[in-house]
């Protein structure tokens, strides 16, 4: 078995092929309590495969996944009671208002109806949403749309959270209150899986970033062991490096010549 105190997650030997082609290569990883993780990498490396497995969306793979000190087997739905996940695009029910989504969802949790309700409502307060608890979510803006996603997700106090580009819609003030509750969320125990293209806000928030890339992991570790075992920079340019991507100027002068053409 895999677990000792205070592993949450575990993979080991992670591979997934969908048809000949091989898009996990044998992921290896041990990921303890209180971690905010950024995993990142480019289109295609792999890295909403790994969730989608977490999370049972998926099956078929070779490998051992451990959650809570448990192997995942297929059809396992219990574990799934102490995770939240919001997914990089919300499809959320538009005909609801935010009170009957947010009720449903925290039923399907387990959780009583009227105790969702009130901490929905002081959750949607919190976030600046008490104006619009009965409105119906076909009337928010996509900003909205994404607190209620949010919300949702951390309804039932979950032990692991998955975040895919949690940001998206978020205004400047909401962008710094949640990277503050994430923080928080951590601090007290919670182990966040934080999947983004926007590396200057995965290197301030994470204290672990790994990063993947052809079904690999090719780095992890904190943003400052990763400087120390690659080169001087931000994120970005470590991922540039890692990732072999190099020709993002030529390109980018490439579209600029083309656009300038009269």
């Amino acid at each position: 078995m895999l677990h000792t105190a205070g592993v949450v997650l575990a993979l080991k030997g992670l591979k997934k092929n969908y048809g000949a082609k091989e898009v996990l290569k044998g992921i290896d990883l041990t990921v303890t309590g209180g971690q905010i993780i950024g995993y990142i990498g480019p289109n295609g490396a792999g890295k909403s495969t790994t969730i989608k497995l977490l999370l049972g969306l998926e099956e078929d793979y070779q490998g051992e996944i451990e959650i809570f000190g448990q192997k995942l087997n297929p059809g396992d739905y219990d574990y799934k009671r102490k995770i939240g996940y919001v997914p990089e695009i919300a499809e959320l029910y538009d005909n609801l208002t935010a009170i009957e989504y947010l009720t449903f969802t925290g039923e399907l949790y387990g959780m009583e109806a009227s105790r969702v309700e009130i901490k929905a409502k002081r959750l949607m307060r919190a976030f600046g949403l008490d104006n619009v608890f009965y409105s119906r979510i076909s009337s928010f803006s996509k900003g909205m749309k994404q607190k209620v996603m949010i919300i949702s997700s951390l309804l039932h106090d979950p032990e692991l959270l998955f975040l895919d580009e949690p940001l998206s819609g978020l205004d400047a003030n909401s962008v710094m209150i949640f990277k503050e509750i994430l923080s928080q969320l951590a601090a007290s125990g919670k182990t966040i899986f934080y999947s983004s293209h926007i590396m200057d806000v995965v290197e301030k928030i994470s204290n672990r970033i790994i990063l993947i890339n052809g079904g690999k992991i090719v780095a992890d570790g904190s943003f400052e062991e990763l400087k120390e075992q690659n080169i001087e920079g931000s994120l970005e340019q470590i991922f540039n490096q890692l990732t072999g991507f190099d020709e993002f100027r030529e390109l980018a002068g490439e579209f600029v010549s083309i656009v300038r053409e009269v």
